[in-house]
């Protein structure tokens, strides 16, 4: 027979889940949303890191809103790449 503990404490049970420690710069949390939208490969992820770290903001949020409008083909990391590298 199992004893009854009672209800837990509620510091009990969020120390228990593990936390998930946010990015550190807002590139970091831009280049995370960009690899899950456009299903980047593993072997690319770090490219997108280096190029938003790289370049503005706002030029790799229109590269990748202009990728996402334009590419209807399952490659559309490609696309973004290829926006990135026309930029003058």
């Amino acid at each position: 027979m199992k004893k009854d503990i009672g209800p837990e404490i509620i510091k009990d049970l969020l120390g228990k889940q593990p936390t998930k420690k946010p990015p550190a710069y807002q590139w970091q949390e831009l280049a995370l949303r960009i690899i899950d939208e456009l299903d980047i490969p593993s072997a690319k992820r770090n490219a997108v890191f280096l190029v938003c770290k790289k370049y503005p903001k706002n030029f790799i949020e229109k590269c990748f809103n202009d990728t996402k409008e334009l590419c209807k083909t399952d490659d559309k990391w490609k696309y973004f790449f290829k926006l990135i590298s026309q930029e003058k």
